[in-house]
């Protein structure tokens, strides 16, 4: 079978795609053949070696894929052989064959393509955890989320939505706010306005009448966080889910005295490792959202297994909306 793999860290273009031999599987593990396979920022972080988790080389990058179960370890009880699946790696999704542990294989639902299982891997689970656990959202609530056009932000904005809230989706151009729009998000905050420190809160409180956000989700830090911070209600919490915008920012105690406000931040693989059965609660509330029709994970693109550099560019260049796909060239369905 084939896999793209890392020799040595650095740029997308320069993995390899080779032939490997078939991997063997352990009691816990199973075999999966792939169709789909999610591409998340993350994965640039691991290729070029900036990751937290780095295995040995060589080995193939990628943290969600999609496909059908071909063996299972004798421990194995959550999947079967012939199942539709959709598993969560740390790393080795980037493959025509991929092995994960039988507690990270979820079975997916008959109506749900391959594409939408593996598009709604790790930016889902990641949006669900920052809303529900980390930021304690109680239905009715507002929500604001920062980089509401990107995976996780798109995703969070439905989430919100088909969980009640009123959602404030943070975007810099017309495009993203357009995509927010479409996906749910009652109110768009305009993240590209000049004096940003103001003109954030100034939004907020015009969309919700003075109240402020209940609930932040930030996947951009910078001067965006600093912003958001002064946006929020009384007793309001925020989450930190990552810094795609720059900056990591530092932040005054004091500011969270005054105005009681939370923030806290959330490494989803954290939760996969230690409380599987959590994850997988949340996975069945987020395949209970798709079959209802509340959420859909947006796919701008799919890209063939060959072009899985030009997928990675796309996102490196911050253009991606929803999320992009590599396909492995078997069924779609």
């Amino acid at each position: 079978m084939r896999a793209i793999l890392i020799h040595e860290h650095g740029e997308p273009e320069t993995l390899t795609i080779e032939e490997v031999a078939t991997p063997s599987i352990q009691d816990d593990e199973v075999l999966v053949e792939v169709h789909a396979i999610g591409v998340n920022y993350p994965d640039l972080l691991v290729i070029g070696g900036q990751y937290q988790i780095l295995p040995p080389r060589p080995f193939s990058p990628g943290k969600d894929a999609a496909g059908v179960v071909l063996a299972v370890g004798r421990n194995v009880s959550q999947c079967r052989p012939g199942q539709r699946v959709v598993v969560q790696l740390e790393y080795g999704a980037y493959a025509e064959q991929a092995v994960a542990k039988g507690a990270s294989c979820f079975p997916i639902p008959d109506a749900m393509p391959f594409t939408d299982a593996a598009a709604m891997g790790l930016v889902y689970q990641t949006a669900h955890f920052a809303l529900v656990e980390r930021g304690g959202y109680r239905s009715g609530e507002t929500v604001l989320v920062n980089g509401a056009a990107g995976g996780v932000g798109l995703a969070a904005v439905q989430i919100a939505k088909g969980l009640g809230a009123t959602v404030l989706a943070g975007v810099n151009n017309p495009e993203a706010a357009q995509i927010a729009r479409e996906n749910g998000a009652d109110h768009i905050i305009d993240l590209a306005a000049p004096d940003l420190r103001n003109s954030l809160r100034a939004q907020v409180h015009a969309a919700t009448k003075g109240h402020g956000a209940d609930v932040v989700l930030d996947p951009l830090g910078d001067d965006i966080f600093d912003a958001s911070l002064r946006a929020m209600t009384w007793r309001g919490r925020m989450v930190v889910i990552g810094f795609a915008a720059g900056r990591i920012p530092v932040i005054k105690a004091n500011y969270l005295l005054v105005k009681n406000i939370a923030v806290s931040g959330l490494q989803w693989s954290d939760y996969r490792e230690r409380d599987p059965e959590w994850v997988r609660r949340v996975q069945d509330d987020l395949f209970g959202l798709y079959l209802a029709g509340k959420i859909r994970p947006h796919v701008m693109q799919t890209f063939a297994f060959e072009d899985f550099a030009k997928a990675l560019a796309l996102v490196k260049s911050g253009q991606v909306q929803g999320k992009v796909v590599l396909s492995t060239g078997k069924s779609s369905t």
